[in-house]
Parts: C-alpha cells; structure tokens; sequence
C-alpha cells in the first residue's frame, strides 16, 4: 500500500483526516500577514456509512466511557465484544452500553483473563478500544495492528522505555497499512486547543521561550487488599498506584499536558533533571508529587509540575511564552503587557451568552475524528506523537526517582522493562519499595 508523505510531526497534516481543511490568513496589528496554518474542519458527527463495530479491551471506567463516547460519534456504530481481565467489570461495562445506547453486546462475545484481549481481536470487529492499564498497551497496539484492526486506544501508551520503542515500531507499521489511530490525547481534538494551537503557529506570540505544565489534583483513589484476592488481582485492581501498571501519575496524567508542550512547540525535550517524593499516598509504590526541569534542543526550557494530594491548590493547565507574548494554550492569548489580543469565541446559548465550552466534547470528537477518517479513506495516525510524548513523561520519572539528569537519548536506549515476566493469579515477583532519589534505582529484581 501507498505510504502517506505527510510528516508524522505535523499536526495539520495528520488532523486533515477529521475533514475539509480551509486554511486561513490572520493578520497581527501591522499590515504583514502571518504564515497560513490551517486546521481540520470538525465535524459535529462522523458521516453515515456501512457498520463499524467496535471491541473494547479493559472494561473499567475509561474503557466503558470510550465504548459510550463512540456510540456517540456518529450513525451505525456498534460495541459487539468485550474483554477485561475480571467478569464484574465486563458485566457492568456490558449493562452500562445497553442502559445508555440500547445496544446488548452478545453474551458469547464477552470475554475474561489474560488472554481476552486477543479473543477480542478476533471477534470479527473492525475498531479495537483500548482501556486497560497502561503496561499492557504495547502488546495489544501490536497485536491490533498484526490484525490490521483500527484503534482508539487510552493515553499514556506505555510505561517504561522497552515499551515506547515497542509502540514507536508498532505505528510506523500502522502507516504503512493505511490503519487509523487515535490516541485519547483529546485536547488535540478540542476545538479551543486547536485554534489556539492555530495562532501560535502563525506566529502571533512569536518564537516560543518557555514555559509551565501543571496537572495539580487530588487523590485519585485507590483499593484496599481484599483478603479474597490474590497480590496480582489487587495490583491491577488498584492499578492508578503502582508504578508498573500506570507508570505513576506523571505518566498516566500528566502525560496531557506534556502532550501540549510537544505539540505546540513541535519538539520533545531533550533532558530532564526532577524531583518527587511521597507524603500521603497509601498504596502502591508511586510518587504523589513530581517538579521536573525539561530542556529543548535549542536551550528553552519548560517546567513540569504534577501533584495527587488532597487539600492544595489544584491547576490542570499549560502556559507558554514566546518573544511576543503567551498563551494559556487554550483560549486566551496574551501580549507581553499583559493585554488580551485574542480570544476564542465560544458558542452562544439560548440566552445569547458564551457557553465557555467547546461544542463537542473533546471525549467525543476522538471518537468522530476516528470514524471520518475510516469512513473517508484518510488514514489518522497520532500513535507515535503520543509515544513521544509518553516517553518524555518516562523520562522526568526516572529523573526525579533517580536524582540525576536524564536524556531522551538515554531512554531510546535503555532496555528498563517494568512488571512481572509470569502472568498467574497469585504473588507478583517484582521489588515493591518506593524510590528514594540519590540511590540504586532497581525496578526489577
């Protein structure tokens, strides 16, 4: 099949997919024109067509919001299997579709364990939904891809560096098949994002010098150890807290945000120098708090700060600055006085007010980006900007676990490899200590 020119590192060339492109010339306040940079025309639902049906693997609460977001997307779409590792989370997941869309996913086509994501694969579905805890994304993205199957699969892609080359390998193969991949990184999918996106790349805040990444929350949750199970069902039950699972939470999370820095600036850091420690969190073997100094090839440098604990100042949002300006890389721009010179315009509501959201929800228009791109025979492809970015993320982990600089380079080359090498239910043979910067970093045993 005929490999696609576009740069994998474009944007607008790979966003094309979700519809018509119009490009568009914005003017600054002198009377020279900016570079052109278009953006996808979003469509509000994907286009009518032939049924697609859709399997998800990992039947938790992401994975049966994504089977939800999708039956949303557009007309003739169709869950028809379903796998996780535990039948209570097939069962809910399976009652939720029918409750919400009316569909009944077959009995026969709900599937559990270990091996149930590949009884997914060869279900006879066309999409595969993948939800499951991130260490197990590598070897069903490939398994998908083997099966020439198109995917929307949950951020991050991976947890540790074996993987992200795994993934790197696995969407360059996706190209060349012509098979379309969305990655949940949905801000690259909010209409607000994009245009904001738009303008910074005609130039309106001029050359980018910095700046802030912040994924400042609470407590996500967590489960105690049931007496009835085994060490391996209450680590994967209690996923968001152990660090071979979800890749601790500067990679599970705020993956989104380092996401952005990468996107907006079209680059990844080169190196990392963090620092993180753990004060309240109450299981697993994670962080609950990481600042990290990223430093670009070209010098700039962006700060990093993720933060899961109750009771402090939260932000979930990104700041960049440039020569002429800053942005809050969603909606708002400003000049280096301080002054607004651009604003996306919301919708209105009934009342003629801005609504101050987006008209699709970005959860949603994922998912309709997904279907146009099959249905139209543009291929989408974002797996490897999200394994990128998702190793960049790795990267400030190891960095603040370790207390030394990290490179890029360094993690293309590492053979770390998270988790156990024996899937069983019982006792799961991997250190469990929680890192302390300055000495050995040992994951494994």
């Amino acid at each position: 099949m005929k490999k696609s020119s576009i740069s994998r590192r474009d944007f607008f060339g790979k966003a094309a997919a979700a519809g018509i492109v119009l490009p568009t010339i914005i003017t600054g306040c002198s009377s020279q024109p900016r570079k052109v940079v278009a953006v996808p025309n979003f469509l509000d639902q994907a286009p009518d067509g032939a049924v697609l049906k859709a399997g998800v693997i990992g039947c938790g609460g992401r994975g049966t919001g994504a089977a939800i977001n999708f039956l949303s997307a557009g007309p003739n779409l169709q869950v028809t299997a379903l796998a996780d590792t535990f039948k209570d989370r097939v069962d809910n997941c399976r009652e939720r579709i029918l409750q919400e869309k009316g569909q009944e996913v077959p009995a026969e086509n709900c599937f559990v364990g270990f091996d149930a994501y590949q009884k997914v694969i060869d279900s006879g579905v066309d999409i595969v939904i993948l939800a499951t805890p991130p260490f197990f994304r590598p070897e069903h993205l490939a398994a998908a891809v083997q099966a020439r199957k198109h995917i929307f699969s949950e951020k991050p892609v991976c947890v540790d560096p074996v993987g992200a080359r795994s993934v790197m390998a696995t969407a360059k193969k996706a190209e060349g098949l012509e098979l379309s991949i969305v990655t949940g990184t949905q801000r690259r999918h909010q209409r607000d994002y994009v245009a904001t996106w738009q303008q910074v790349q005609q130039g309106i805040i001029g050359e980018l010098t910095g700046g802030n990444v912040w994924w400042n929350g609470g407590k996500l949750w967590h489960r105690d150890k049931n007496p009835d199970w085994t060490e391996m069902e209450w680590m994967i039950r209690d996923w968001v807290n152990w660090t071979w699972l979800s890749g601790d939470h500067i990679v599970e999370q705020h993956v989104h945000n380092l996401d952005v820095a990468n996107w907006f600036t079209g680059k990844h850091p080169v190196k990392a120098v963090g620092m993180g420690s753990r004060l309240r969190r109450v299981t697993g073997d994670q962080y609950d708090n990481f600042s990290v100094d990223y430093t670009f090839e070209n010098g700039t440098h962006i700060h990093s700060m993720c933060r899961q604990i109750n009771g402090c100042a939260n932000n979930v949002s990104e700041r960049l600055q440039g020569t002429k300006g800053s942005t809050n890389c969603q909606n708002s721009i400003l000049s280096l006085d301080g002054e607004e010179i651009w604003k996306y315009e919301y919708p209105l509501d009934k009342d003629q007010k801005p609504t101050n959201t987006v008209s699709v929800d970005p959860y949603v228009q994922e998912h309709i980006d997904l279907v146009t791109a099959i249905r139209t025979g543009k291929p989408f492809n974002e797996l490897e900007n999200t394994a990128i970015s998702t190793m960049v993320a790795i990267m400030g982990r190891v960095s603040a676990y370790t207390g030394k600089e990290t490179t890029y380079e360094e993690m293309m080359n590492s053979d770390l490899k998270l988790g156990p090498k024996v899937f069983v239910f019982g006792p799961v043979d991997i250190p469990k200590e929680v890192p302390i910067a300055g000495l050995p970093y040992v994951p494994q045993a």
